[in-house]
């Protein structure tokens, strides 16, 4: 690990100018780009005290071994030098958006006699038009599927084409009519390559005139007999009719833009973008990447558009010069930092102004919100996919054992974590995962006793007592010195009560289990305090960290400094998401205790109407609107609520102060 001071630049040597600068490590490799209005500021702040930089900020500079940097005119030459540099020297430390996978084209080999429609990946050529990027390669193919029978081209790769000729006999498709056989001379070159353009005016958006011909062609056939030409063009006209629905209008105006969205959590992003051209979608890609610095919304956004739009300008430089790398309106979640500078590089880029927005309302505004949900799924998929890697959770135990220097792999692991708004409704949650994955009959719920009165800390301590506290009761009633593990039952002991198993219902105890870590929602404080009441209760076997939200640090006992996980590893991740559960599980239960105190609030006046008569009595008919208009019989059918406590309901519900209840009709009522 090197000591960045070694490598710093002398105090006043770097300049105040914009420009771009990047670090390289021992071995001259690049590792980091980036730019500034002004170099000095930003440099400098990489040089402050590493315990006050973000985690990776902190682990880039200590494995860098230089810093050079190049002065720029404008912030708009930093823009693009700092894509040029992230592009040949992909840094590790800078966020890159490429995907797993290459998203396929239809490509249009105008350069040809004979045009082809393929599918196709790889870099732009002149001379070839494109039209996408589509998800999925079956999406081009049902698209020609669909559209060959009206627009006949080759879709034959040149080796076949070549064969038919020299055979003089078309393909299966030349035969069922879905191409027009220039193979072997069927349409001349010319009229194959008017097919071609017409395909490609198709795709291009100018569907109503095309589809508009296509009938008056069918009534022209209709009224000189020819019904056969006519029934064929009607189905043509269908067919192109069917293409368009399935690309239904978003934008009413016809405009053409790019609709960007983003959905974070602290380790990674996802980001989805449509591709809206004349209204309608004609394309989507998606990505997901790890996030860099303490890297707001703002700054991911700016850092996409010059990276993507970067790269359509490359493709579209060795592609057909009709393609445009920009539309004429891009439309984000969030305003970058560098709104000016971005807008006028993607105004160079496009050739002409590009508007750059965030929609506020409107068809535009419903756009962004679905393009919205798509990120959010998108990430909730690779988060579900990461999960349910065998091999990524055996790595995950794997490394959480080798960080925080445990005997072995925690497959028991355990999270508490406490709710509450401003230190009303405190509670607590506990939650399980075993082997990597959620164990959800093994989650408990708690309501802290002694409220806010202490705080979190008091609240963790109170937890953490209150659990293992039972787990040394429920192995003790079971005759043994310890829990046994998770699924193992001694055959020796079938003939008495099994461990972890309540003799008098058969049901599996609900804290005979011990975890082999004990996570806790906060840093050092709420660490220490679940490490002395474990101490306490002579607990040695259980090991204790904290997962502290704001940079992700793993806390220790005893420990001045938190324990830094490499955000990518799949240990964090885990740690991360048995968090996240818990946080979740003590939400839910705040809010539903809230709820039932806020309901039930209309009752507190009730006399004699305890907490549990109340509770039943909200059970049984599910509102408080409900039970006034209820009946004084109806509310009688409720165990343990007689006659007069029902008439008390009524009439302080109602508001009726006047009705007393007889002091005589409730001899029986159980209390």
């Amino acid at each position: 690990m090197a000591d960045p001071s070694t490598y710093r630049p002398a105090p006043g040597t770097i300049p105040e100018a914009p420009g771009v600068y990047r670090f390289s490590d021992a071995d001259g490799r690049v590792i980091y780009v980036g730019k500034a209005k002004s170099l000095r500021s930003r440099l400098n702040s990489y040089f402050a005290d590493l315990a006050g930089l973000h985690p990776r900020t902190r682990r880039m500079v200590t494995t860098a071994a230089a810093v050079q940097w190049t002065v720029v005119t404008t912030e708009v030459e930093a823009l693009q030098l700092e894509y040029n540099w992230i592009k040949e020297f992909d840094p590790r430390f800078n966020v890159r958006y490429r995907d797993d996978k290459t998203y396929p084209v239809l490509a249009v080999t105008l350069n040809e006699e004979y045009p082809q429609l393929k599918v196709y990946r790889g870099p732009r050529r002149k001379g070839v038009r494109y039209f996408g990027p589509y998800a999925h390669a079956w999406a081009i193919r049902e698209t020609l599927k669909l559209l060959t029978r009206v627009f006949p081209a080759r879709v034959c790769s040149p080796g076949v084409f070549k064969r038919h000729g020299q055979i003089g006999r078309p393909c299966m498709f030349g035969y069922i009519g879905k191409c027009a056989a220039p193979c072997v001379g069927r349409v001349s070159a010319e009229e194959h390559r008017e097919i071609v353009n017409d395909f490609c005016d198709f795709l291009a958006g100018h569907t109503d005139q095309l589809i508009g011909r296509i009938e008056k062609e069918m009534q022209a056939a209709s009224a000189e007999m020819d019904f056969e030409r006519a029934a064929r063009l009607r189905d043509d006209a269908g067919a192109l009719k069917r293409v368009v629905e399935k690309q239904a209008v978003v934008l009413g105006d016809g405009t053409d833009a790019d609709v960007v969205a983003f959905a974070l959590d602290p380790l990674e992003a996802a980001v989805q973008v449509f591709h809206v051209r004349g209204g309608r979608v004609r394309g989507q890609r998606g990505w997901v990447v790890e996030r860099g610095e303490e890297d707001g919304l703002e700054a991911l956004v700016g850092q996409f558009l010059a990276q993507f739009y970067g790269e359509q300008a490359a493709l579209a430089g060795s592609a057909d010069d009709a393609v445009q790398p920009v539309p004429r309106e891009v439309l984000v979640p969030a305003m970058p930092e560098d709104q000016s500078v971005l807008t006028e590089w993607l105004s160079g880029l496009r050739g002409s102004r590009v508007s750059l927005r965030v929609a506020q309302r409107g068809d535009k505004r419903t756009l962004a919100e679905t393009v919205e949900r798509n990120a959010k799924e998108a990430l909730t998929q690779h988060k579900l996919k990461r999960a349910g890697d065998l091999t990524a959770r055996s790595a995950a135990l794997e490394e959480i054992q080798e960080y925080l220097e445990l005997d072995s792999a925690p497959l028991r692991i355990e999270c508490t974590d406490v709710s509450h708004v401003q230190g009303s409704d405190v509670v607590a949650s506990l939650v399980v995962f075993e082997d990597g994955l959620p164990k959800k009959s093994d989650y408990r719920r708690f309501s802290i006793r002694g409220g806010a009165e202490g705080g979190d800390v008091a609240a963790i301590a109170e937890v953490v007592r209150r659990r293992f506290a039972r787990y040394l009761k429920e192995t003790a009633d079971d005759g043994s010195d310890e829990a046994p593990e998770s699924g193992e039952v001694d055959p020796a002991q079938l003939d008495g009560p099994l461990p972890g198993i309540d003799p008098t219902t058969g049901r599996p105890r609900k804290f005979s289990y011990a975890p082999n870590l004990l996570v806790v929602d906060g840093g050092a404080p709420q660490v220490a305090a679940a490490q002395e009441v474990l101490s306490e209760l002579g607990i040695t076997d259980v090991a204790v960290c904290g997962l502290a939200k704001r940079l992700e640090e793993v806390w220790l006992p005893g420990e001045e400094a938190p324990a830094i996980l490499p955000r990518a590893s799949e240990a964090l991740y885990l740690l991360q998401r048995v968090r996240d559960e818990a946080h979740r599980f003590a939400i839910t239960y705040h809010r539903q205790k809230r709820s039932t105190r806020m309901t039930s609030s209309a009752l507190d006046g009730v006399p004699g109407l305890g907490e549990t008569r109340r509770t039943a009595l909200l059970k049984h008919f599910g509102s408080v609107r409900k039970l006034r208009a209820a009946s004084v019989e109806d509310i009688t059918e409720v165990p343990g609520v007689g006659r007069r406590t029902a008439e008390a309901v009524l009439a302080s519900l109602n508001g009726d102060g006047a009705q007393q209840p007889d002091p005589t009709a409730d001899q029986g009522e159980a209390s």
